[in-house]
């Protein structure tokens, strides 16, 4: 299904030429996408100095892998409540507002969280974690609502056959946000500590915000529901008869729950690889080189027309280079290249390097899945749909991670190396399984699009 005034789906697809390389039509020819994708792309790298600082903040007080992985785990109801009423917001109100008034609140946990660090360097100590996670998941309920509301955003500002390589550029842009700001928090925590570290966040914010200000009013252009149980039954009613919309929520739910071992990532930097927090901020940011290195080559994408099939082995690929990750971390944990410590001086390099690749290869991989999978939910759903569906899709992206860090830090008392392996393995026999079970996701053809 698209829109009334949708273009002929040939022309979306076949352009003119090919590209190697991104295609930046959409930044040059349409000022408020470059507004917004510029004030996300600087605010991003503060999300992710907080996200990575965060964890390190409560290893540094617990010691805990476990209650590291906890700051998900708690958030995760909380933000799946956020993301459907977000996207019923989206749907019913100014999608302008909505943003305006989720980034004030999440710019008003991250206060907290720097006063809270603050706090806790002036007493010293060991204080407690609990005021953290409120904060957090304060902050990740409101991270929610926004991403959901910006997502629904772009076939308005972009005409719908730029909507792939507007979500290509996105890739881009959350590459270097996962490039920059893990590693810059791995050194931000070591230098100058974890108040400051945070307020760099807070900072950074404001370019976000701004680019929210940049837009024009967004307004319903349908019939609106009141958000409530009503507007959310629509929406599952629609869900029910988008079998492909449904599956490409699946499959990433798979993969996400099965592949993250990031939550690991303090205890292999403190007693397996060595090196500490930068370490962590190095593999961290490993992810995100693949991330823009995919969104840098990306202007093929508007030439593929088989989304179900790409999809499908782009997360099988994730799956390999995820197992590959925990083979190098199997290695590391023999002991076999000397002993580690918390000191860069004391890391192992070699492995270091091995495991960066993998990680950057899952990066990758998953960002040819979310490029296809962002355009298939914008192109396939109705305008007056799309803020209920990015909803859901948002809980999906941001919730899956959350129940893969449980997995995995639960998973993690038998080997750190074992998330990983057992995770990447499961991932490759479920998809290939999904595929050949599910025709219509299989057969999806971008030149038609059907939910």
């Amino acid at each position: 299904m698209t829109s009334p005034d949708a273009q002929d789906p040939t022309e979306a697809i076949e352009l003119p030429r090919r590209r190697r390389f991104v295609d930046l039509s959409p930044l040059r020819e349409h000022p408020a996408f470059a507004r917004l994708f510029i004030g996300t792309s600087i605010s991003g790298i503060g999300f992710w100095v907080t996200s990575v600082a965060v964890g390190l903040f409560i290893y540094d007080i617990t010691g805990d892998t476990f209650a590291v992985a906890l700051v998900g785990g708690i958030s995760l109801v909380p933000m799946i409540v956020a993301g459907l009423w977000g996207g019923m917001l989206a749907d019913a109100f100014d999608r302008r507002r909505v943003l305006i008034v989720s980034s004030i609140v999440a710019w008003s946990a991250i206060i907290g969280i720097v006063a809270l660090a603050a706090v806790d360097e002036a007493i010293g100590g060991r204080p407690p974690v609990w005021p953290l996670y409120v904060l957090t998941t304060l902050n990740a309920a409101a991270a929610t609502i926004s991403n959901a509301t910006r997502s629904s955003v772009t076939p308005r500002i972009v005409p719908e056959d730029m909507v792939s390589r507007a979500n290509a550029l996105n890739g881009i842009t959350f590459g270097l946000q996962l490039t920059i700001g893990p590693a810059l928090a791995g050194v931000l925590v070591a230098t100058i500590g974890f108040p400051l570290t945070f307020a760099v966040d807070a900072v950074l914010f404001t370019a976000g915000f701004l680019g929210v200000l940049g837009l024009p009013k967004l307004p319903p252009l349908g019939e609106t529901v009141k958000p409530g149980w009503e507007s959310l039954k629509d929406g599952v009613r629609f869900l029910r008869t988008a079998p492909n919309i449904r599956m490409s929520f699946l499959v990433d739910i798979v993969a996400m729950s099965l592949g993250r071992p990031y939550v690991l990532l303090p205890a292999i930097g403190a007693s397996v690889l060595g090196g500490g927090s930068v370490t962590v901020g190095v593999l961290t940011a490993a992810t995100a080189v693949g991330t823009f290195l995919t969104g840098l080559f990306s202007g093929p994408v508007a030439h593929v027309h088989r989304y179900g099939i790409a999809i499908g082995r782009a997360i099988m690929v994730f799956g390999a280079f995820t197992a590959l990750f925990g083979v190098v971390i199997a290695v590391a944990a023999t002991g076999w290249f000397g002993p580690v410590g918390e000191d860069w001086s004391q890391v192992n390099l070699p492995l270091l390097i091995l495991a960066a690749v993998a990680l950057a290869g899952t990066g990758a991989s998953d960002e040819v899945s979310a490029i296809f999978r962002s355009t298939m939910l914008l192109t396939a759903a109705p305008d007056e749909m799309r803020g209920r569906l990015q909803g859901i899709f948002i809980v999906v992206v941001t919730g899956g991670p959350r129940i893969g860090d449980m997995i995995a830090g639960t998973i993690a008392v038998i080997g750190l190396w074992v998330p990983p392996v057992a995770g990447g393995l499961a991932i490759i026999a479920i998809i290939a399984l999904l595929l050949r079970v599910q025709p219509t996701f299989r057969h999806y053809d971008a030149r038609d699009p059907r939910p």
